[in-house]
This record gives structure tokens, C-alpha cells and sequence, in this order.
């Protein structure tokens, strides 16, 4: 049932919105006008578009301004649609050039003394002094703090408002245990632990990397609402000290805060949505990966279980129409091996590598897996991601370092042979503006010890799997099953605005197990909520470029756009959010000259 326009418009209970924040480095200001703005550092669309990210003028020690610019060319070409035609069409108010401030800091969680999260306020010279408004926007993924900049700031300079970012304890400070080198508050490599976001004194000599997601050791999903409420704080407090006394303080009673977030980024303001406060207005949730207090699924469950049998399962007839599927001899012979080894290992009881791939692909429809999610989660399997996710989690909830990490995994920069190197500077200096979060990319691999047998794989994968479902007598087991437990979801405050959205197609975090159980357990207890189901809509609108996703799948960012529309319209003038549906939107078509351009009428905006 959708919020009506009275809950939106009540007052908020008075509250001491800073009582929580722990700044645990200088606030950085830098000034952003003329060729290099707030919404895309000058770049414009044709910049972001470009396969070609912009260049350093010296490759070892990039220039601070030269970071930042890339890595918000990164966060938009990894996130958003950038197509002809397609999503980016959509974004509200154009990509046109956006002066204003920003403002950085590093904060501690309350108790913390030692690992710091990112957060940054991206302030317009036109900000909305009467109607004081803060979009708060934790990153996607494990990204760095420009993460949620395609979701939220185009809606938010368009309406005057402020930016609010958090990295939400995960980004992109990776630490060189080498080179005893991490990212400071600038972006630039600093060898002063006490200067970067994430360091690590426990050195062994190997040249290993540390990602701060994975081995801060203080399970930050547990604390995803903790770091979005933060943010909003932080933007809080520097729109105080920018006042310099002139007119009446700001305040979670006399600003709107509105926070939205995709994927991890929803996951995370469901999480903030939990405080009785009143600190937020409202939260849009898009794709959001949430594990319910009731039904549903967590991520390392289902991300482990379609580790091991997905790859088989692509070799099902099914696929063969399937473009990740059947991207190269290379993937189809792996896929064979996967169902040989599972056969072998006694977890397949059909013979036959076909038998095998329909045995497994009948596993995951009965555990809970849609035909929808499962033709889309090819893609997933095609980039690593479940590997990928089940590795970086495990440390995470196991509370382990880089060197200790579950089940032989480790990160690492590879020579020609596929071995452990150490990283050169060239490399270090790109890590916080190039990569999302996790490995692999930015020229780090995972790696991983436990590799034999006909799938060198599914050694380290079945080990991640028995963590979940081990005994608890095993130490690292009852971390991790204790760990994963403290991400569980409670209710969101009463009568808060809130409006999910998810694709029915979704490969990566499947609908059924996150946001449709959410909001069935919602429902159940009497919290009010609007729930738009999105058909043919999949994870990730950057592939909507590859051939063939374009005219299979439409990009999920318009329908979040005009969901801000919605809670705006809805927390200005009372106007209800439009109620739960099923949008059926229609993908584009065309031929040799490329897809026709994306239009209202085909996405069906509710």
C-alpha cells in the first residue's frame, strides 16, 4: 500500500542529528566550476561515453583533480546506461555542467578506533536555501564514495538539492602491503596509516592487497544504516559551517532528507530506514540486496550455491540462444567440466554432461531461482561474479585480514604466468579511481590456493559453501553464520515514505529472494510501502550496451528517477506515491543502425 501524502508531511521528532557523527580526518574542500563540474568533472556525455578513461599526465602520481575525474568516469560508465538512446536519455535536467563545492572527510562508526569510511557532499552553487533539501547515497556494490553518483545527483542538482555519498565502509582504498601504501583522503597513494582510509600493519612479506570491504574486519554490512545516517549528518554539519551564522541552523526538523540507494546502496538505506528518529523523510530502495527479519534469502546463500551449479547449468540446451552463455569454446568446455567435477564430487547423480546441466539447473529453480533470473544470471557467471562474491564475503563475515582469508583466497596483482607480483606504482596510484570495490579489476586478481582436480574451481568454492553450512564446533564457520545473521533487516520506522523497486530479471540479487520477501514481510506486519515489480529489467544498466542486452532488457535508473519524482511530489504536496504494480515495460527494437531511442511509453513509467 503506498504512503499517503499526510504520513509524508508530518513532522519529525526533534533530534540531536550529530550526536553521532565521529570525523576522523580534517574536512577536505575543493571547488568544482568551469570545465569541471559536479555532475561529471567536465567530462559531459561525450566524455563518459568514451572508451578511454581520462588520462594522468604522469602515471605514477596523478594529480588529486585527475583522480576525481576518473573515478567519476568510472562510477558513471559502471553503472548507468550510456548508450544512444537508451537510459541516459532519460536523466533528469540533462547532463549539463553543474558548479558547486565538495566537501570529504573521513568518519568513524560510534565504538570504532580503528578502520574509517568516506563520506562526501557534493554542495551546488545553486542549492535551495528556502527548500533545504539532502539526497543521501550510499554506493552501489563495494564502489568507492562516487558509487550512487548516476543515481542520484542528476535528480538532485536537478531540483537544488544537496548529495550526500557514503562509501558505507566498503570503496576503494585498497592497501599495498608492500608497498605499505593506501589511498588518503585526496585519493593519492600515502604511505602515513594514519592519513588513508584503510591500512593493515600485519605484513608477511607476500604482495598481497588488502580491500577495505573485505578485510577491515568489522563486517560493515552489519552497519549499513549506521554509515547512510552518517552521511546525512556529515552534510548536516558542513551546511552549518557554510552558513557562518546567517539564517537558521539546518536541521533533520527543517531539511528534507530523502535517501535512495541501488543494490548494496538499497540494502543499505533499508537499513537506515530502521531508526525511529525521523533523521530521514523518505527512501527509495532500487534492486536493494536485503535479507529480510523474515523469508528471503542472504547474498553468500544463494551466491555460493549458483558458484557451484551455474556453470553447469549453462550448458543446458536452454542457453543456446544465450549470448554470456555461449560467448566462446572456452565458457561451454568449462561449463562440461563443472558438470563432470559435480558428478564426480557426488553432488550430480545424472550421467551425461546434458543429464548433469538439467539436474542442476532443476536444483536452482527448486531452491527458489526464477527462469527469469536464471537466463539473466548468465552474464554473471560469464564475469566471475559469484566466485567473486563468495570469496570477498566470506573474509568479511569471517572477520579474517588479506592474509588469512577463507578457503586459500588471496588478492594480488598477476605476472604473465598468472603469479602473485608485487604492484607497481603506476598501478597503486589508479586503484582508488579505477576500481569498484572488489577484485578482480584494476589490475588485481584473485587468486586462490585451493586449485586441483578436473575443476581446479570447485575445491575453494565447495569450502566457501561448507562455512555456511558447517558445524558450529568450526571457529570460522559460527563467525561467518554469526556475522551474516547481523545483516538481517528489521522493520522500517512507521508510516515512513518508502518505495521499492526491483527487476523481475534480475541475475545477481533475484527479486525473490530480497525485495519481493521484503515487502511481503513488510505487508505482514502493517508497514506501509509502495512496490514496484519492473519486467524486463535486469542488475546492471552498463550492459545494456553489450549485443543483444539492449533489445533484451531495459535500464533500471529512469524508473528510480522518477520514483525520486514520486516521493518528492509525495513529501512536497501530499501527493500519494503511486500504488505497487507490476510495470510492464517493453525493450527496444531495431536493426542495423542500433536500437530505436527509449521512450516513456516503452519503459511504461508508472
Amino acid at each position: 500500500m503506498a504512503a499517503t501524502g499526510a504520513s509524508a508531511v508530518a513532522a519529525k521528532p526533534a533530534k540531536d542529528a550529530l550526536a553521532e557523527l565521529r570525523l576522523a580526518s580534517e574536512i577536505r574542500e575543493t571547488v568544482h566550476r568551469g570545465q569541471d563540474d559536479l555532475l561529471t568533472a567536465g567530462l559531459g556525455l561525450e566524455g563518459l561515453r568514451s572508451a578511454n578513461p581520462p588520462a594522468f599526465a604522469v602515471a605514477e602520481s596523478p594529480g588529486a583533480d585527475e583522480l576525481r575525474r576518473r573515478a567519476i568516469w568510472s562510477n558513471w560508465r559502471g553503472i548507468a546506461d550510456l548508450g544512444a538512446g537508451g537510459g541516459i536519455e532519460r536523466v533528469p535536467g540533462g547532463l549539463k555542467s553543474v558548479p558547486g563545492r565538495e566537501f570529504q572527510a573521513f568518519v568513524r562508526l560510534p565504538g570504532s578506533l580503528d578502520q574509517t569510511h568516506r563520506v562526501l557532499l557534493q554542495l551546488p552553487d545553486d542549492f535551495d536555501q528556502r527548500r533545504r533539501c539532502i539526497v543521501v547515497a550510499p554506493a552501489s556494490g563495494s564502489r568507492g564514495v562516487y558509487g550512487a553518483i548516476a543515481l542520484a545527483a542528476p535528480w538532485a542538482f536537478a531540483h537544488r538539492c544537496a548529495v550526500a555519498y557514503t562509501d558505507k565502509g566498503a570503496g576503494t582504498g585498497w592497501y599495498d602491503f608492500l608497498g605499505t601504501s593506501g589511498a588518503g583522503l585526496d585519493g593519492r597513494p600515502s604511505q602515513d596509516a594514519d592519513a588513508v582510509e584503510f591500512a593493515d600493519r600485519i605484513v608477511d612479506g607476500r604482495p598481497v592487497v588488502g580491500i577495505k570491504h573485505l578485510h577491515s574486519r568489522g563486517n560493515p554490512e552489519a552497519q549499513w544504516g549506521v554509515h547512510v545516517r552518517q552521511a546525512a549528518q556529515f552534510a548536516l554539519q558542513v551546511l552549518n559551517a557554510q552558513r557562518k551564522g546567517r539564517g537558521k541552523a539546518f536541521s533533520a526538523e527543517n531539511t528534507r532528507i530523502i535517501a535512495v540507494g541501488l543494490s548494496n546502496g538499497g540494502g543499505a538505506v533499508l537499513r537506515a530506514a530502521e531508526a525511529e528518529d525521523g533523521l530521514l523523510d523518505a527512501v527509495l530502495a532500487a534492486a536493494p540486496n536485503v535479507y529480510p527479519g523474515e523469508g528471503g534469502r542472504a547474498l553468500f546463500d544463494y551466491a555460493t550455491e549458483a558458484a557451484i551449479y551455474l556453470p553447469c547449468a549453462l550448458a543446458h540446451s536452454r542457453y543456446n540462444g544465450n549470448a554470456w552463455a555461449r560467448r566462446g569454446n572456452d565458457l561451454l568446455d568449462a561449463s562440461r567440466l563443472r558438470c563432470t567435477a559435480l558428478h564426480q564430487a557426488g553432488l550430480l547423480q545424472a550421467e551425461g554432461v546434458p543429464a548433469q546441466a538439467a539436474e542442476s539447473y532443476e536444483k536452482l529453480r527448486a531452491s527458489g531461482w526464477s527462469e527469469a533470473a536464471l537466463d539473466a544470471a548468465a552474464a554473471s557467471t560469464a564475469l566471475d561474479l559469484w566466485r567473486t562474491i563468495g570469496a570477498g564475503y566470506a573474509s568479511a563475515y569471517a572477520r579474517t585480514g588479506a592474509y588469512d582469508m577463507p578457503c586459500g583466497f588471496y588478492y594480488a596483482v598477476s605476472d604473465g604466468s598468472g603469479q602473485p607480483r608485487p604492484a607497481t606504482a603506476a598501478e597503486r596510484a589508479a586503484w582508488w579511481s579505477d576500481s569498484s570495490g572488489i577484485p578482480p579489476g584494476a589490475g588485481v586478481a584473485l587468486h586462490q590456493a585451493l586449485a586441483a582436480g578436473v575443476d581446479p574451481q570447485l575445491g575453494a568454492l565447495r569450502c566457501l559453501r561448507g562455512l555456511l553450512e558447517g558445524d558450529t564446533r568450526d571457529r570460522l564457520a559460527t563467525t561467518l553464520q554469526s556475522a551474516i545473521r547481523e545483516t538481517h533487516a528489521a522493520l522500517p520506522r512507521a508510516e515512513l515514505p518508502l518505495l521499492l523497486m526491483h527487476g523481475l530479471d534480475d541475475g545477481l540479487v533475484p527479486e525473490a529472494f530480497s525485495t519481493a520477501a521484503y515487502s511481503a514481510w513488510l505487508e505482514r506486519n502493517g508497514r506501509s510501502h509502495a512496490y514496484w515489480r519492473l519486467a524486463n529489467v535486469q542488475h546492471f544498466d552498463s550492459l545494456l550496451g553489450v549485443p543483444g542486452m539492449g533489445s533484451r532488457y531495459l535500464p533500471l535508473l529512469p524508473y528510480a528517477w522518477r520514483g525520486m519524482d514520486a516521493l518528492w511530489a509525495n513529501l512536497q504536496d501530499g501527493t500519494p506515491l503511486p500504488g505497487s504494480r507490476t510495470v510492464q515495460g517493453r525493450p527496444r527494437v531495431g536493426g542495423g543502425d542500433g536500437l530505436e531511442p527509449l521512450s516513456a511509453e516503452q519503459l511504461d513509467m508508472p
